[in-house]
């Protein structure tokens, strides 16, 4: 069963930018190349609020991205960010149903 693990952090909007450079330049795609998610999503839903999902296909690839990679990665977002962040929550959802919209094929005339 896949398993979304949800990342949301708001920041002081004096850090909102470098934060979001930093996000997407450094931290997520280091992330991706644990080979532990499928996929990763980061969403902004005011200046300085961010959410991120990781999509694992089980939860032993995202017990994985824990015992082994946290850590480091976090140490390394702390270094960057030592202040600036005002909150960060994580959750973890169990992926029950995936829904997706059919596309139509063009056809040939």
């Amino acid at each position: 069963m896949a398993v979304v693990y949800e990342v949301v952090v708001t920041c002081e909007p004096a850090v909102a930018d470098r934060l979001a450079e930093y996000m997407t330049e450094r931290h997520l795609p280091q992330i991706l190349a644990t080979g532990c998610f499928a996929f990763i999503e980061f969403e902004q839903s005011t200046l300085h609020s961010y959410r991120t999902r990781y999509l694992a296909d089980s939860q032993l690839d995202l017990d994985r991205y824990f015992a082994e990679h946290t850590a480091t990665l976090r140490d390394d977002f702390a270094k960057h960010f030592p202040s600036g962040i005002t909150s960060v929550e994580r959750v973890n959802w169990n992926v029950l149903r995936t829904y997706r919209r059919e596309v139509e094929s063009a056809s040939s005339t």
